[in-house]
Formats: structure tokens, sequence, C-alpha cells
């Protein structure tokens, strides 16, 4: 029998643990036209779950681009891979690709070629020394048109968004919020990860993105959903797990939806067809995990700082609502003064090392969160 749980890539509707509310919000918010900005730490599943939204909307009714902005690192790029994904979201037949896409796109140049697997796929003739405000501007002004024939609704979603800060110019940022602005019957629906980075660009007054979108923070998934998920897919393969062991399990991943879906995965492929999982048999997965990670943590242990691990020892040994900046918590892990603490903070935030939560802060890794402080125990 497969292992029923999935983690990294994309996740399907089966592997999904609830999120049913977040899924109804989104579809809600594409059939308003609303333009929504969803946020969380890496690996929590905002990708799944908004294909999962656009796999739900009819064909018929919705032209739905998926723009993934991790490749691109040029305006360029964010061109081209926003006219590639608009031109195959109208056009599913080959044939009529590259119709499509010279309808819309003229200005590109565009192509049909073969990919490395011998598929056809789209390529666009702008190339990197051209300056692209028009064929920008011609790209964005797509979506309104298509809406404009009243056929269909129109959805763009670009992921990872806040590459476009990684650009040498702001034009792509200040040529959305025109866009996002005027652009009154496409919904626009942007993922990001870096929560930092996110935040600085959509609250920062000074950017071009402040306030544009409705702000959509993505949690983790609360124990009470966890419970039946897991349950049920253990018990599919006769298998039985207690309700305090997957509390226990919940607690160390801190209902993050990689890191539960990845340490149940390596507890059921453990766990003996008819066998119930005991608290041995969890301890044996976390080492397995552990064992197959350390090498990747003893580098990045390496790489940092005192301060800098003194403070993840904290972060990693405290309850997870600790404020790092008091007195009681530099005096317990060694840091001078909220300062140093501030610094340390700093680069671990640049570095995806940590990320800001409710309030305080959170090693993005739980397993590097449990690594630190097995450690921690080993040394004190």
């Amino acid at each position: 029998m497969r292992n029923p749980f999935e983690y990294g890539g994309v996740v399907t509707a089966d592997a999904f643990c609830n999120r049913e509310k977040e899924l109804a919000d989104i579809l809600r918010a594409i059939e308003n036209c609303e333009k929504l900005f969803i946020y969380s730490e890496r690996r929590f599943g905002k990708t799944s779950l908004v294909l999962l939204a656009l796999q739900r909307l009819s064909e018929r009714r919705y032209v739905r681009a998926y723009v993934d902005l991790l490749p691109t690192d040029t305006e360029i790029s964010f061109v081209t891979a926003t006219a590639k994904a608009i031109a195959e979201s109208m056009s599913t037949k080959v044939g009529k690709l590259l119709e499509t896409a010279s309808t819309l796109f003229g200005r590109l140049r565009p192509a049909l070629t073969t990919d490395e697997e011998g598929k056809p796929t789209i390529t666009f003739g702008i190339g990197p020394s051209d300056r692209p405000t028009l064929e920008l501007d011609e790209v964005l002004r797509v979506p309104a048109r298509v809406a404009s024939q009243g056929k269909r609704k129109v959805v763009v979603v670009f992921d990872e968004i806040q590459q476009i800060m990684e650009y040498d110019t702001d034009i792509v940022e200040r040529r959305l919020r025109s866009v996002v602005q005027r652009h009154t019957d496409v919904s626009y629906i942007f993922l990001g990860s870096r929560k930092h980075l996110i935040q600085k660009m959509f609250l920062d007054k000074s950017r071009p993105l402040y306030r544009t979108a409705g702000h959509y923070p993505l949690g983790p998934i609360g124990e009470e959903h966890w419970l039946p998920f897991i349950q049920r897919k253990f018990l599919d393969a006769g298998k039985h797990i207690s309700d305090s062991a997957v509390r226990d399990l919940c607690r160390m991943t801190e209902g993050h939806p990689f890191y539960t879906q990845h340490l149940c995965h390596q507890l059921w492929d453990l766990c003996e067809g008819k066998a119930a999982v005991s608290n041995e048999l969890i301890d044996l997965a976390v080492r397995t995990l552990l064992q197959r990670e350390s090498s990747a943590y003893v580098i990045l242990w390496d790489s940092l700082t005192v301060n800098q691990r003194r403070l993840l020892k904290g972060l990693a040994c405290e309850p997870t609502d600790v404020q790092p900046f008091a007195a009681e918590f530099l005096r317990r892990y060694g840091l001078r003064s909220p300062s140093t603490a501030q610094r340390a903070v700093k680069t671990l935030l640049q570095r995806d090392i940590i990320d800001r939560e409710n309030g305080s802060l959170v090693i993005t890794d739980r397993f590097f969160r449990i690594w630190i402080r097995k450690i921690e125990q080993i040394t004190a």
C-alpha cells in the first residue's frame, strides 16, 4: 500500500488535512474578483492550497493563470513567465497555443518550440538586453482585456511574489500596483513565504504595493484536525495510532503541515501492519529523520556565530511564545543585551532560519529545532 502521507512538492486533495475554511475563503475571494495576499512560513502548503482552489473552478467559467516567480530574477523573466502562464491557461490545445500567444502578446514575438522532454512549449523573442516597460504593460493589460469580453472570469496567481524585490528596479511593483487598482474584474492572488520581506512589501508605506491587497495569513493546522486525519490514514492500512501519540507528534512539529506529514510518513513506514504506534517507534522515526539531516544541520550550525547559536538554543528550548528580548531570556542564554539579540535575529531572518510568528520568533525547520534541543541536552 502506498504511503498516504505526502510532503514536499504539490500535495494532492486526498492528502490534505482540513484547510476547508481557507479553501472556501479563497474561492469566495476569486468569485468576488478580490485581490488577496496569502502568506506564511515556507512549506505551509500555500501553493498546494491555491492550486486546489484553481482546480475547483470551472474551466468554462474561469481563466486560471498560475505564475511561479521563484525562477525569475529580472523584469524580462517576469514578463515571459507571466505571458507564458496566461497563454497556457487560455489554450489547452497545442495547435491553438501559438495563435493565442500571438494574439495576446504579439510584441513579445512568441514561438512554439519543444522542451527537453520533447513537449511543445511557448517561448518569446524578447531578450535580456531589451527594455521591458512596453512589454510589461502589454502583459499586465491582458487579464483585464480577457475579462472584458465577458465570457470567462479571470484569476491570476503570482507565487513567491517576494521574488520581485530581487529585481534591479521596482518597475514591476509599480506597474502591478496600477494594474491591481484598475482591474476591478480580475482576481489577483499573491503568495509569499519570506514573511519579513512580504510584510515590508505590503505594509511599508514607501513600497509601491502598500495596502493593495487584503491580507490572509496561513497558520498551522490545529491538533483537533490532525487527530482524525492521521488516525484515519493509519487505520486504512490496518495500523493504529493513539490520541496521545498524535498529540505528541503535533507538539514536536507545532502543527506545521510539511513537518507533520514528513514525520507521519516516516512513522507509517516503520509501523508494521496491524501494529500500534508506540513511544519507542516515534523516537525511532525522529532519530531516523535527524540522522538523514544531521550533516546539513552540522554545516549550518558551524556557519553561525556564538550569539546566533545562543538565540537558537533559547528558541528551541523555550515555549513558542517566548519573548527573545526579555531580560530573563537574555540572561538565561548568555546574550549580553537586547541589541546583541537583535543583531542575531536580523541575520537569522535574512537567512530564513527563523521567522516571526504571533509576536515572537520560530525556527522555521521544525526538525532543526528538535536537533538543537538534543545537542543542548548532550552538552548541558
